[in-house]
């Protein structure tokens, strides 16, 4: 386990999204919640890529969803499990329509929560509560109105909230991802203070594009630094 542990790791940090998932998948039937929760990463990034077709995309989603369940089940105390649980769980919500979305929502961010208190430096998971609190502030009135059904309190949040969580973030790992720079310039544009949107937006059009996800990041950077 520890061997393909490490060359797992080695694959992700070269940006391998194919070769690493061809390796985990040999071990989808693993009882290590480490291996499983790296094979529902793995599974995540290859339904990510632009080249992945429509189909393909759903089933690696249920699949990535179905290994950290699985991780989960076997190490309930794994910050990493509780993280790609949520996020899983998200892009599940996808595929099953907006009122399964916001009907998992609070589920999505208890775990994202678990994941801080397990692991409090990991800026990621601090930068996905920052994403969940910005969807919530931007909600149009039709989906609070679905969330209004499905909730006695109905999740909200603020802008102001999100950008906590995105300067907490940033402040755990400075520079560690492209998107929080964009939010934390996004976010600012949403309270009005056109002054650090340019600063935090410029950074993120900066960014070296190492990724698909980068090279988007710098191209919404520049249309909206255009439209300042």
């Amino acid at each position: 386990v520890e061997e393909v542990i490490e060359q797992a790791d080695y694959l992700y940090g070269s940006g391998e999204t194919e070769k690493l998932h061809q390796l985990l998948v040999q071990h989808k039937n693993s009882e290590d919640a480490e291996l499983l929760w790296r094979l529902a990463r793995a599974s995540r990034d290859l339904a990510q890529l632009s080249s992945t077709s429509a189909e393909e995309k759903r089933k690696l989603t249920y699949e990535a969803f179905e290994c950290a369940k699985r991780a989960l089940e076997k190490n309930e105390s794994n910050s990493a499990a509780h993280k790609w649980y949520g996020i899983c769980l998200s892009d599940v919500g996808d595929f099953e329509g907006i009122k399964t979305k916001i009907g998992n929502a609070i589920v999505i961010k208890e775990h994202f929560q678990r994941a801080i208190e397990l692991n409090p430096k990991d800026a990621t998971t601090i930068h996905l509560i920052g994403i969940w609190c910005y969807s919530f502030a931007e909600m149009p009135w039709y989906q609070r109105k679905i969330a209004a059904t499905l909730f006695a309190t109905p999740p909200t949040s603020t802008f102001q909230e999100a950008l906590h969580y995105f300067h907490m973030a940033e402040e755990a790992d400075p520079n560690f991802y492209s998107k929080n720079l964009l939010f934390l310039g996004k976010t600012y544009l949403k309270l009005n203070n056109k002054k650090l949107a340019l600063l935090w937006l410029s950074k993120a059009k900066e960014y070296p594009a190492h990724t698909e996800e980068d090279k988007q990041v710098q191209k919404e950077a520049l249309q909206l630094l255009n439209s300042i």
